[in-house]
Formats: C-alpha cells, structure tokens, sequence
C-alpha cells in the first residue's frame, strides 16, 4: 500500500515508488522543455526516456527521499525529490505536469520536502534554479532561499588538457579524508556522502600540487560538484576530464578567470541558472563547481 503524506480534495502527495519512473519522468521531460522552449534553449533532458531512467535510479537510491503528487483520478501530475546523505541537502529535480499548473502542486512538493529536511535536521538546503523560470524564483524566494550564485551551464567536448604543477589522477578510498577535509576548509562543510559514491562508482577525481591534495570533482557533469584551492586545480580537473557527463557543468560566473578560460577553450553556455540556499551557508573559501543540487 501507498504510504500517502497529505490529501487535499483535487491532489494527494505519496511516497516514489519504482513503477513511477516513467510517468515522472515524462512530466520532467515535458515540463523542463516547456518553459525552455519558450525562452528559445534546448532542453534540460533530451528525452522522456532519458528522464525516466535517471529517476528509476533516484527512486531506487536509499539516500534520495522522494514524494509523488496525484489528481484525483490517480494521474501522476508532479515529483520532487530531496538528496539527505549529507550536512546540506540538495533538492531536485521538481517537475509539475504543464497540464496542472496552477494548483500550487509545484508549492507543495517544496513545502513538503522542507519539512522533511527540517525533520532530518539538516543543516542547511539548496537547489540550482534555472534563470530563465521566473516563476520558480519567485516560489523559493517566497519559501526562505537566498540566491547565492550566478551559473553558467558549460557544454562542449573535452578539453585533453594538461595544467603545470598539477598531477590529476582518479580519487580512491585512501583519499576520501583529504578530500573531505579540503571541502570542509572551502564551505564550512563535506559533502562525503556523494563522494564515497563517486569513488565507488569510479567517477572521482583529484588533482595534486606539490605532493598534496588541492582539488578533487566527483565528476565533471551536471551531477558532479567540485573544489579546490585555486583556479589552477579546477582547470586540471576540467582539462583532464575524458566527457562532461549529462548536460554539461556549472560554472560560477562571479568566477571571471575561470569562467573566461572555458569560454577561450571552446566551451559554449547553453543556458544559466541560479544556485539558491536555505540554512547554513558560508562563502566559499576557495573555488566550486556546483552540480545541479548545490
């Protein structure tokens, strides 16, 4: 049976079940290439199978908390899904069927995985807003978020790029505290639990300066994220990147130096986005690439 969270007369929030991966993930697909259609981008998903199968993986995931909405007549009409395995918790992606706008589904989804984060005690909560949905920046701003940083969306073929004095290998078990303490020093906190799954999935990365960590990226990618000590060790880590997974990564525009030497290698922005938070937030002691949660 269900487990049901909340029921109004028209819309009834339950837990994700496998079985929803297509119908969720259809309404992601549509939903995202509505409203960048109207502004003249390329969608975020390149099909509604493409969805489909990366939300079978979130729904399956036992650190990612998921919440359907239903109309009345059973039909899946909305998802939203909060990642809980760290400090901070990442939300998305959140999807309302184009056909239910208007019924604050999109409100309620957000209403109902804050108040599993404040259940959690999470200390903090962020999510990456695209620039364009004008409607959704106003939503989150009216739930708590404060915008925090401009991003670009960066896509193009890898770079085969070597920096000097930076040694970039792949990120091992061994690793894993001198990773997580290198995030601590930049945000005031570790986002661990995303990178022990990096490294077990063989995605993980670090670069080394002067026989020290100064750098790791659980991917380049749009759900890999990314830190280090200057400039020099993102570039390392994105010049040595073998594919940018998905749809491409974030950059912080407020990274001028960084930002221009992507644009200088033939990167192109498909589109911008806003990266929002809620709770704990400190400014970066160092540089990021955020993925498409924070």
């Amino acid at each position: 049976m269900d487990k049901v969270f909340e029921q109004t007369s028209s819309v009834m929030l339950r837990a994700g079940r496998p079985d929803d991966a297509l119908p969720c993930g259809t309404i992601l697909y549509q939903g995202f290439r509505v409203i960048a259609e109207q502004h003249g981008f390329v969608p975020d998903f390149p099909s509604a199978e493409f969805a489909a199968g990366m939300l079978t993986e979130l729904l399956a995931h036992p650190a990612v908390y998921s919440v359907v909405a239903e109309a009345e007549d059973g039909r899946v009409i909305g998802s939203n899904f909060l990642w809980e395995d760290d400090t901070i918790a990442g939300i998305g992606p959140t999807a309302v069927d184009p056909a239910a706008q208007n019924r604050s589904v999109g409100r309620r989804l957000m209403e109902h995985v804050l108040q599993r984060a404040r259940e959690k005690r999470c200390a903090g909560v962020r999510l990456v807003q695209a620039a364009h949905n004008s409607r959704s920046l106003a939503l989150y701003t009216k739930l708590g978020f404060d915008v925090r940083e401009p991003l670009a969306n960066l896509q193009g073929q890898p770079l085969c790029l070597t920096i000097p004095g930076r040694i970039v290998r792949p990120a091992t078990e061994a690793d894993l505290a001198a990773c997580n303490q290198l995030c601590y020093r930049i945000h005031g906190h570790d986002r661990a639990g995303e990178l022990n799954g990096a490294v077990g999935r063989g995605t993980a990365t670090l670069v080394e300066s002067d026989g020290r960590v100064s750098g790791y990226a659980t991917e380049i990618g749009f759900f890999g994220h990314a830190v280090g000590e200057n400039n020099e060790d993102l570039k390392a880590l994105i010049g040595a990147a073998q594919e940018f997974a998905e749809g491409g990564f974030y950059v912080p525009m407020r990274n001028g130096d960084l930002f221009r030497w992507c644009l200088n290698h033939d990167l192109r922005v498909s589109q911008t986005a806003t990266l929002m938070s809620l709770g704990l937030y400190n400014e970066p002691a160092g540089v990021f690439l955020p993925s498409a949660l924070y």
